[in-house]
Parts: structure tokens; C-alpha cells; sequence
């Protein structure tokens, strides 16, 4: 075990030494930083207050003492300043994911709770009601895209019915926390969660009816082992590792930003920081800071999940 995390963990090393250096190079392909940082002003500007910016910026020296400069200061947690706002860039994206962070945990929650669940519903009850219904809840999960059921769920439940707000955080003591404000996550976190719920469903049915057929199951139903012992014990924990690999990667893909539904429903998430400011602004230390949080995220639950395999699985050893 300790060699397998030696080996992965130098495997993450070099993937983020690669996407910082992917980062850093893509974002010096855009516009003059200079004429970003001084946007539209109609002031006069010297050759000297020029060079000035650009040393401010850290782009007054060669590609690798950027590059290194960059690196260094990303070690130090310090992530640059942005270029619209002129705010710190690890301060804008601290005060933005905690609302991505609401939203993806309750979407994941969603999604593993009602995939797992139908999954093993429609495993065991196969060519009945129960299966056809959850094949069709997959199919239109899987079919119908985001953007379209957002619209359709503040039409149908904010609209007509009035049962949940139509988007927004709302404000109770001035901080959004998501229990004080739960009615306003129920449907965003549904809507993110139903397309990956209806993947986990499909990988849980698979697995569960392959599992059902083995040999060992048989022998256990013979022994007179329980149908709930089955199930639950037998059963599911051999098929669980296809959902979890999906699940772990799906809950790195929500923190990174649910951006459809952040717009759809007025959710100031990281997504949308993303969007809004670092691309359409071209602020350059905003998007490789979001982007370097993304891919930080991305390896960390990739790296969780083969640790999961050992403990859910004890055919899975490493050595």
C-alpha cells in the first residue's frame, strides 16, 4: 500500500507540474496583460509608468522567471491579484466556492442517494414496474439537458406552483448558509443531480444484475442466507465500485462549478467567477487561479478513490 501511494502520489505531482505549465503558457497566448490592466483609460500613459506596470505585474522578465515566479508564489497560497477588480485572487475564489461547494454536496447527495437506490431497486425487481420505471427515470436524465429542465423546474415549481423560489440565494442574517435557506437549494441541486443520478442508476443496475448471477450468490441463496443479507451485503458491496469511481469523479466535476445552473438560478459560484470575469474580462490571474483549484480538485478525488477500492473490496490489494 505504501509503494501504490508513493506511486500515485508522484503521479499527481507531475500532473500538476504539467497543468501548471499548460496554465501559464495558454494564458501568456492572450492580449497584452498592459492593456488589460489599463482597460479603457483615456489618460495619457508614459514609457515609464508602462514599465512600472509590467513589473508590478511580474511580466517584465523572460517566460521561465515568470513561470518560476508564478510557481513560487502559488506554493505561498498567493495566487496573484486580479486584473478587473484588482481584489486578490485566492479572496475571490474563497468567497465564491462555498456557495459551489452547497450546491455540489447537496446535487451529489441527490445523485448518489436516488441512483444508488433505484439501481438496486430496478436490479432486483427486474421486468417489473419498478425496472421500467427507473430505466425511463435514466433515459430522461441522461436525454434531457440541463438548461432545459432548470427552465422548466422554476416554470413548474416557481411559476405555476409557487413551492420553491425561482433562484437566488436569499438572505438570512446576511450569510447564505443552506440550511437557513434550504428551500432555495432543493431545486437547483436536483437539477444538477438528475443526469448523474441517472448514470449511477444504470452502473448500479449493471453491476448489481451481473452480481446477482454469480455463482456465490446462488450458493447463498441455497444456504438460506437472507434476501435483505443478499442484497445489501453480498450483493451490493461487490457492485459498488463502477458507482463509486463515478460518484467520487462526479463530486470533483460539481466543486469545480456547476456553471449552467449557477446562471440558470442566479448562484454566484465559482463557475460563474469563472465565466463571468476571468474569460469574458480576459483577467488572466483570475482564470489560471480557478483553473489551478479545478484540476487540484480533479486529482485529489481521483487519488480518493483508488484509496476506496482497497477498503470497500477486499479482492483489491496493493503491493
Amino acid at each position: 500500500m505504501t509503494r501504490f501511494l508513493l506511486r500515485r502520489a508522484f503521479s499527481i505531482f507531475i500532473s500538476l507540474i504539467g497543468a501548471t505549465v499548460i496554465i501559464f503558457t495558454l494564458t501568456r497566448f492572450g492580449p497584452d496583460p498592459v492593456d488589460l490592466y489599463l482597460g479603457d483609460t483615456q489618460v495619457e500613459v508614459t514609457e515609464e509608468y508602462i514599465d512600472m506596470i509590467r513589473a508590478y505585474l511580474g511580466v517584465d522578465k523572460s517566460l521561465p522567471e515568470q513561470y518560476g515566479l508564478w510557481v513560487w508564489h502559488i506554493l505561498r497560497f498567493d495566487m496573484g491579484e486580479s486584473i478587473g477588480s484588482h481584489r486578490q485572487v485566492s479572496e475571490i475564489i474563497r468567497d465564491h466556492i462555498t456557495v459551489t461547494l452547497q450546491l455540489a454536496m447537496g446535487a451529489w447527495i441527490f445523485a448518489v442517494t436516488v441512483g444508488v437506490s433505484m439501481g438496486v431497486l430496478s436490479a432486483v425487481k427486474r421486468a417489473t414496474f419498478w425496472d421500467y420505471f427507473g430505466r425511463t427515470f435514466a433515459l430522461c436524465g441522461q436525454a434531457l439537458p440541463q438548461f432545459w429542465t432548470g427552465v422548466m423546474a422554476i416554470l413548474l415549481f416557481a411559476v405555476w406552483l409557487g413551492w420553491f423560489p425561482a433562484g437566488t440565494l436569499g438572505e438570512r442574517e446576511g450569510f447564505p448558509l443552506a440550511w437557513d435557506n434550504l428551500e432555495h437549494w432543493i431545486l437547483p441541486c436536483i437539477v444538477l443531480g438528475w443526469p448523474a443520478s441517472a448514470g449511477i442508476m444504470r452502473l448500479t443496475r449493471s453491476s448489481m444484475l451481473e452480481t446477482l448471477d454469480s455463482e456465490y450468490i446462488k450458493l447463498a441463496r441455497a444456504k438460506g442466507v437472507g434476501n435483505q443479507t443478499i442484497i445489501w451485503k453480498h450483493g451490493l458491496r461487490n457492485a459498488v465500485i463502477p458507482p463509486l469511481t463515478s460518484a467520487l469523479v462526479l463530486l470533483a466535476d460539481y466543486m469545480n462549478g456547476a456553471l449552467v445552473i449557477e446562471i440558470i438560478f442566479s448562484l454566484p459560484g465559482i463557475g460563474t467567477v469563472a465565466l463571468n470575469q476571468a474569460v469574458y474580462d480576459n483577467d488572466w490571474p483570475l482564470l489560471a487561479g480557478t483553473v489551478l483549484v479545478f484540476m487540484g480538485i480533479y486529482v485529489s478525488f481521483a487519488f480518493i478513490a483508488d484509496i476506496a477500492y482497497a477498503f470497500i473490496d477486499p479482492r483489491i490489494r496493493y503491493s
